[in-house]
């Protein structure tokens, strides 16, 4: 049964090696994000699992670990071989940043329809009497001319709404995320979002919202459920 979960971003300059001189910039975020594992923490799970896009769906163990070569920098987080992507690697400093280890981290891709991942959140939620999950995504990069993306006028609406829905554990809003419209408008969290609707479906779970901000044209969201 899942008791628990937190919603962080995962942008590579969330780490202060990345970042550098800008990384003052992100300070607020990351007190958040730090507010949520935390919460996480004092949920008392038997399990507790990270769920982030990756290249392809897949359940790796407690003793995974993910690197920053691909951005430059030379940090190694958690145990060689680095096979974790961006999204659970993010999520495994953020749980260690907490004092916390991870059981699991499931990698789930873009490609990930909304039935699977309802599905696969079930599972989890499933697999053990205390379930909680650190759930990682970023929002649209495609909110500002300045965004990755460039700019596409649907792409703030659709930020807002995910950020009510987070705030609310709105698990029927996030489950009926369009897959092709999170794709248009470079949504990196909607698969794992939606992997959090199913896992939280049977419960009773509410929501706060610690953060929504978009400093670099980038929704970022961070949310505790309990």
């Amino acid at each position: 049964m899942l008791i628990a979960a937190a919603v962080c971003p995962h942008p590579p300059v969330l780490f202060p090696e990345v970042a550098r001189g800008a990384a003052p910039d992100l300070d607020g975020l990351r007190a958040a994000c730090d507010r949520a594992v935390a919460g996480l923490g004092r949920a008392g799970a038997d399990r507790l699992v990270v769920v982030g896009r990756g290249p392809r769906e897949h359940l790796f163990g407690s003793e995974a670990g993910g690197d920053l070569a691909d951005f430059g920098v030379v940090l190694r987080v958690g145990p060689e071989p680095a096979v974790l992507d961006l999204a659970a690697t993010t999520g495994r400093w953020l749980a260690e940043r907490g004092g916390l280890t991870p059981d699991g981290y499931l990698e789930v891709s873009s490609g990930t329809t909304p039935e699977r991942a309802a599905g696969l959140g079930a599972e989890l939620a499933g697999s053990a009497d205390r379930v909680a999950l650190l759930v990682m995504g970023d929002g649209s990069a495609r909110r500002t001319e300045h965004s990755p993306g460039y700019v596409d006028a649907r792409a703030v609406p659709h930020d807002d709404a995910v950020a009510e829905a987070l705030g609310a554990a709105d698990t029927a809003f996030l489950a009926g995320l369009d897959p092709q419209l999170a794709l248009e408008l470079m949504v990196a969290g909607r698969p794992a979002w939606q992997v959090l609707a199913g896992a939280a479906r049977e419960g009773a779970l509410t929501g706060d919202l610690l953060a929504y901000e978009a400093p670099y044209g980038v929704g970022y969201f961070v949310a505790a459920w309990a």
